[in-house]
């Protein structure tokens, strides 16, 4: 058996040097949606797990909503954040031009996380609010529903955690 081999490292300098020089003004593939959100400080969180994969955020128009965001975006760089006035219209219009609208929540048809694949085509993804998940007409909306199975006593998780492993999981990045 060989000696193992010292890990390596990478700088600051060099992760830099082999990620994209400069933020996309609008990925536009992957959205993800928390549209009925009950806590700012997963949106900051959610909005930097978009940035690591490519995502865009898609969030509604409220007043406290752009201060959270704010408040989380520690990238200190602009970040691709559409607003959307009425979401259950914006979900409609989506699915209207040609988005798959993928929810993440507990139906009876949904699908594990571990069977969901890269997205092949622009993709929203639609989270709800933690309490009380997507609302019933939004899901009426969905192409697919997806079940983020847990082990404990929790009933879901936030929308940060929900959200970056569906974005991973469609980015092709695990």
């Amino acid at each position: 058996m060989s000696a193992p081999r010292p890990l390596w490292v990478r700088t600051r300098t060099e992760l830099r040097t082999n990620r994209r020089r400069r933020a996309h003004p609008c990925w536009d593939h992957l959205i993800v949606a928390p549209l009925w959100p009950k806590y700012g400080v997963n949106l900051g969180t959610l909005l930097r797990t978009c940035d690591a994969v490519g995502a865009c955020l898609a969030v509604p128009r409220k007043p406290w909503i752009r201060e959270a965001l704010a408040k989380g975006n520690t990238l200190r760089q602009p970040s691709c954040v559409h607003w959307v006035h009425e979401p259950l219209a914006w979900l409609a219009a989506q699915r209207a031009s040609g988005s798959d609208l993928l929810g993440v929540e507990l139906t009876d048809e949904s699908i594990r996380l571990v069977e969901l694949g890269p997205a092949r085509r622009r993709t929203v993804v639609v989270l709800g609010h933690e309490s009380d998940g997507i609302p019933l007409a939004a899901t009426e909306l969905l192409d697919v529903a997806v079940e983020i199975p847990m082990l404990g006593t929790g009933l879901s998780l936030n929308v940060a955690v929900a959200g970056s492993l569906i974005a991973y999981k469609l980015a092709g990045l695990v």
